[in-house]
């Protein structure tokens, strides 16, 4: 595929793209999607955004009655985008990781990357500083801006060269700081809309991070296709959620669906359940992105005496990030009169391409492919190809369109790109009136309230467990967050098999992992399942998980 020359110094980014010949089939159909060839996603969220519609409006609100408007947002944004370029030494194509709570700092932060022309690598608070080092590695991180808050685990990653500049705090090398004194207006750097402008990490089945390489047409392209055309925001609204900026699901939701259509969002530092209740009334919320774990948590609270939330304001409520029952569905509607929008996204395509909103759903369904993208049902045809399954048969979900899988020099590519579609690793089924419903994963890949977790990564953190001899990790079936992490150990002779041992090692985990990814449960056993050759027999493990516990 011919690449638009690029606008980056540091190359590096389009050096690790995937080969031509393992890149998806990409679709621009919309009229929407004829994007220019030179293109900055940030210069068009923020500049064009207070061109088309001033600088006044409220833009970013922090629960707490700090408002931020569109002019306040940019005159920020551009002092921040001069420390970077004039201070830092930032050059266009360098990857700067980006760390903290989710703030309107920290979104400020993420489109002077933009407007800078460098590449955004957001992570999340949460991760731990072997994490953080596997990820710094990985895309070659030059900088990092991390709110002061959340430094200690980087600066315990170690990683070599990594310049690391705090915001939020008060001293001599704060970034806010030295942006105060600043130009308040920066020309944004014309990078080609094919420059890659994010690295979005995602767990592998193997533990091992996939770095999603997405392009500064990709960002405008999943607000002018599922933002757009499914969810439909307009200027007035007030957008909320619980998905951190270190998914690309709370990266579109709270940052670029808003800044695309001139609405507002409230930027939750802590946003469980409870606080988003309390922030959809208190701010008049009306769009909200949340995992059913979420919606079926607010349910509960909503029925305890005296926690009788006003949600009158709410107009759009969005669902992703693990399949939404029809039962939660139903319980929402009778609850709020609201029909809650189902999506299923990937970050290797960034956001949501299987929706339908208002009259369009279908309980128990995920929908149809957002406008300006394909879906099919395939199953291998033998011969290495893929064939397409008539409808009601299970199968794995392909999916092409304006956006694809670009894995950051991964020999996983040619895993999830098959015949120009990507596989999501998803089992579906389409229905003959065309609408997909979800089955389960393909993959050893655990869904727990919306985060994703590789069983094996898990494992390799008990294995470091001087007193863990074997340990499997899979995922047990769980009303509330769709499932929820097991871990089956072995070990050493003279080890308690008793709580206060397994209290030890989930707390050993949690200081090694994020701590999402610490089992809910571990099971001691003797050995671990086997075949005769030595071959875990994980599928026992899961049967045990969701069965009577008979390997106990």
């Amino acid at each position: 595929m011919e690449l638009t020359p690029s606008a980056h110094l540091d190359t590096f980014a389009r050096d690790h793209l995937p080969p031509a010949e393992q890149w998806p089939h990409l679709l621009f159909e919309l009229p929407s999607l004829a994007y220019p060839d030179r293109l900055n996603c940030g210069a068009e969220l923020l500049d064009r955004t207070v061109e088309r519609f001033g600088a006044h409006r409220e833009v970013f609100r922090d629960g707490d009655g700090g408002v931020w408007t569109y002019g306040e947002l940019r005159e920020r944004v551009d002092r921040i985008a001069h420390v970077l370029s004039d201070d830092l030494g930032v050059r266009p194509g360098n990857r700067l990781l980006l760390r903290g709570p989710t703030t309107p700092w920290l979104a400020a932060c993420w489109l002077a990357v933009m407007k800078a022309g460098a590449i955004a690598v957001t992570v999340l608070a949460q991760q731990r500083a072997g994490e953080l080092a596997v990820i710094s590695e990985m895309a070659r991180c030059t900088h990092a801006l991390c709110d002061v808050r959340s430094v200690s685990e980087l600066t315990a990653a170690r990683v070599p060269g990594l310049r690391v500049t705090p915001f939020g705090g008060d001293g001599p090398d704060d970034l806010l700081g030295l942006a105060a004194g600043k130009p308040d207006r920066y020309e944004a750097v014309p990078t080609a809309a094919d420059d890659v402008a994010l690295i979005a990490f995602t767990s592998g089945t193997t533990g091992r991070p996939k770095g999603c390489m997405h392009f500064h047409r990709d960002v405008l392209a999943v607000a002018d296709t599922f933002s757009a055309q499914v969810l439909r925001p307009e200027p007035g609204d007030v957008f909320a959620g619980s998905p951190p900026l270190g998914f690309t699901f709370g990266l579109g939701g709270l940052v670029v669906f808003p800044l695309r259509a001139g609405a507002c969002a409230v930027l939750l530092e802590q946003a469980g359940p409870q606080q988003l209740l309390a922030a959809i009334e208190r701010e008049r919320v009306s769009v909200l992105f949340t995992a059913p774990t979420a919606y079926r948590v607010m349910l509960e609270e909503l029925d305890k005496p005296g926690h009788d939330h006003d949600l009158g304001s709410l107009r759009r409520c969005v669902s992703a990030g693990e399949n939404l029952p029809a039962e939660t569905w139903e319980a929402w509607r009778k609850r709020t009169g609201l029909k809650l929008i189902n999506g299923i996204g990937a970050t290797e395509l960034l956001h949501i391409f299987i929706s339908a909103a208002d009259g369009e759903i279908r309980p128990g369904t995920t929908g149809r492919p957002v406008p300006g993208w394909q879906a099919r049902i395939v199953g291998r045809d033998g011969t290495g190809g893929l064939a397409e399954l008539p409808d009601g048969e299970e199968g794995l979900l392909a999916v092409r369109g304006p956006v694809g899988c670009r894995y950051l020099a991964d020999p996983r590519q040619a895993e999830y790109v098959h015949d120009g579609w990507n596989l999501t690793g998803d089992t579906y089924v389409r229905e003959p009136d065309g609408y997909f419903r979800y089955v389960s994963r393909a993959d050893d890949m655990i869904i727990s309230a919306g985060y994703n977790i590789a069983g094996p990564q898990v494992e390799e953190a008990l294995l470091a467990h001087p007193d863990v001899v074997e340990a499997a990790v899979v995922g047990r079936p769980d009303a509330l967050r769709g499932q929820v992490v097991v871990a089956y150990a072995v070990v050493r002779d003279g080890v308690p098999r008793d709580a206060g041992t397994a209290t030890a090692l989930r707390a050993f985990v949690r200081a090694r992992l994020a701590p999402y990814k610490s089992p809910r449960e571990i099971v001691f056993l003797d050995a671990l399942p086997r075949t005769a050759t030595g071959k875990l027999q994980r599928f026992r493990l899961r049967d045990d998980a969701a069965g009577p516990g008979t390997l106990k």
